[in-house]
């Protein structure tokens, strides 16, 4: 090879050097709405931390949290024309794309986190998901905020008799409205930017929601009654552009979709850990905490069995039964 030929490929790749360093990183946008110090925002620091690091920095993680992208909407959009690569919203929103992901919406249908494993990462999970591909969305799969339970400022209860007329901060979903009437309680619909100041001024008694929730937007300074309920389990899945993703190389694939699943399982032992240790700290907040028993816990999944009949018919009874036999099968 001549010396001028040599020169000239040697210019070539200085160039083509020297243009990516200027280009720089490539960004994911990532949204989700929770705060920065939740276990979900933790969790999505530690995919940024994973995907920077393994590449090198060719790829820059910039994340949107507290809904600063926008609503569900704006990340469903954005995630569709990729101009946000990655995004997480809480499975009710997701009913529009199946009516599957409404099996999430059912009290009392998981015992214990485990089980929810078995639903989010099996064959079930990943059938909901895979309905959004169609709209130009992956579902890379599931984080967790949590299993829902009663807090109030009137009593502490123990009973559904003592849960009977309390008012309670729900979401707009209609199977959350229906499973606490059919506990006895008054269901509010409130939005989540009011819900601090409603419990502040008691507009309403208290609120249905997890414990890192609760602890990380300091409800415990405007509550003073916990009632441990377990009842409805609420998972987000992580949803990706589908053109971002066929985009990357093989190599880079591989590196952002193993970080995720390695964020993912971080950040659901961020979840159940977190809610041991805020348990043994809520005493210090002034805040009585009571676990139903076994036997009241099933008084109150048989009184919101109504619930299932409601919906039965838009998730489909063989769904419903395949669900509970995944759980049965794995206890």
């Amino acid at each position: 090879m001549s010396r001028m030929k040599i020169m000239l490929i040697a210019l070539v790749a200085f160039v083509a050097m020297s243009t990516a360093a200027i280009a720089g990183p490539t960004v994911i946008k990532l949204a989700h709405p929770n705060v920065p110090q939740h276990p979900m925002g933790q969790g999505f620091e530690k995919f940024k931390e994973l995907v920077e690091t393994r590449t090198n920095g060719e790829f820059r993680v910039d994340i949107y949290d507290s809904s600063k992208f926008g609503n569900f909407d704006s990340v469903v959009q954005g995630l569709q024309f990729n101009m946000l690569q990655m995004g997480s919203a809480a499975t009710p929103n997701l009913a529009p794309f199946s009516d599957d992901f409404l099996l999430f919406d059912l009290p009392f249908l998981f015992p214990t986190y485990e089980s929810s494993d078995l639903i989010t990462d099996g064959p079930i999970g990943i059938n909901a998901a895979k309905a959004l591909e169609r709209t130009g969305i992956i579902g890379l799969g599931y984080i967790e905020i949590g299993f829902r339970n009663i807090w109030n400022n009137k009593r502490t209860v123990k009973t559904m008799a003592d849960a009977k007329g309390l008012k309670i901060r729900s979401t707009p979903s209609k199977a959350h409205i229906a499973t606490l009437k059919d506990l006895g309680m008054n269901p509010t619909p409130i939005s989540w930017g009011e819900v601090y100041t409603a419990l502040q001024q008691k507009t309403v008694d208290g609120i249905d929601i997890d414990l890192n929730l609760a602890w990380h937007n300091n409800f415990p300074e405007v509550t003073n009654n916990l009632t441990i309920v377990n009842s409805l389990y609420s998972p987000h899945l992580v949803m990706m552009s589908k053109k971002f993703l066929d985009s990357l190389s093989d190599t880079n694939k591989v590196i952002i979709l193993e970080a995720f699943e390695e964020s993912k399982l971080y950040e659901r032992k961020l979840i159940r850990d977190g809610e041991k240790e805020i348990l043994t700290k809520l005493a210090g907040k002034g805040v009585t905490v009571y676990t139903l028993t076994p036997e009241e816990r099933a008084r109150w999944a048989e009184a919101t069995k109504g619930v299932y009949n409601q919906f039965e018919k838009r998730i489909g009874k063989d769904l419903i039964n395949r669900a509970k036999a995944t759980i049965a099968a794995g206890k």
